[in-house]
């Protein structure tokens, strides 16, 4: 009878130390040389999958007793498939509730104020952290997915740093920046000056997109507007020379030439009246604004001083003074 009462005292005693033993590598951050290390979850893993999964993907966890702690927690059934990322002081407990939650590895990537269509494309199809769903697109059958009122991709899509888990797809990213452009300037437009010579909110984009590469002075935008506004007003040409550059596509090699003004494109707007067919860039909010709420001046002209910032001059002689004080020296 002794030796009974002295076995059952053991296993209890063995239990609890187990137990113990359990729970503190439950709650003991996972030790790693690695600052971050990524693994994935393939679609329908249970506790123990996931744990030979993350193992083999260079996590030293122990698939075991991460398939025991699932159960134990009731979790096991619960854990979502995706990418993730073992961050420093995560313990095993924190590790499945990330892996519960769907807390994916995030990624992210930055789209320039400025910024062309093409040079959106160009990053996105960099980014090793997107899925590229929509290499194989032309911009026409990428936009007839993304918005089918639109043909043109340019300026439709707002400059941002997009955060998103790794394996997205660009598509997702392309509709995101369209909506909270669409969003940004119906906003903008709503607030507008009534009085202002644009038939319709696209119009005022393309304003938007002439002002974000008129200047790198955020200060200066209103102004900027305000003189493409007055010219528009009294059928003044806008003369502006990033249309230019954009209508030249890749002829451009860094300076216009006179040949470059005079020679026509629908862009040129030295040659043609009125605003270019579409946006020639991706607008930020500030050239949003501007171009839908620009600063109410008689300026007509504008030339760069040569520090960032313009010469603003209501008539021809004043600019031109300008003009020989600034650039001609």
């Amino acid at each position: 009878m002794a030796f009974i009462k002295k076995t059952i005292v053991l296993g209890i005693i063995a239990a609890g130390a187990l137990g113990g033993g359990f729970a503190w590598w439950a709650s003991k951050p996972i030790i790693t040389e690695e600052p971050a290390i990524e693994f994935t979850i393939a679609p329908g893993s249970g506790a123990s999958a996931a744990g030979q999964q993350m193992l083999e993907a260079g996590v030293p966890i122990q698939p075991l007793l991460f398939n025991l702690l699932a159960r134990l927690t009731e979790k096991s059934a619960k854990l979502k498939a995706g990418s993730y990322e073992l961050k420093p002081n995560t313990t095993p407990l924190r590790l499945i509730d990330q892996l519960v939650r769907g807390e994916f590895a995030q990624e992210q990537l930055t789209i320039i104020e400025g910024w062309t269509f093409r040079q959106m494309r160009m990053a996105m199809a960099a980014h090793r952290g997107l899925k590229h769903d929509t290499a194989d697109l032309s911009d026409k059958e990428l936009m007839a997915l993304i918005s089918p009122d639109y043909k043109a991709p340019e300026g439709l899509f707002f400059p941002d740093t997009y955060l998103f888990a790794k394996g997205a797809s660009e598509l997702q990213i392309f509709r995101q920046a369209h909506a909270i452009l669409l969003a940004k300037l119906q906003d903008a437009w709503d607030k507008r000056d009534t009085s202002l010579p644009y038939k319709n909110p696209y119009e005022a984009l393309t304003m938007a997109s002439i002002v974000e590469k008129e200047t790198g002075q955020k200060s200066e935008r209103g102004m900027i507007a305000g003189v493409f506004v007055n010219r528009l007003r009294i059928g003044m040409l806008l003369q502006t020379d990033p249309t230019v550059i954009y209508g030249m596509g890749s002829k451009y090699e860094g300076k216009i030439r006179k040949k470059d003004l005079e020679t026509d494109t629908p862009y040129n707007t030295y040659t043609r009246a009125g605003l270019p067919p579409t946006p020639i860039s991706l607008p930020g909010q500030q050239s949003l604004t501007a171009a839908l709420s620009p600063a109410k001046t008689g300026a007509l002209y504008f030339v760069a001083r040569g520090n960032g910032t313009s010469q603003f001059s209501d008539n021809l002689t004043d600019h031109n003074r300008a003009v020989n004080q600034y650039q001609r020296q």
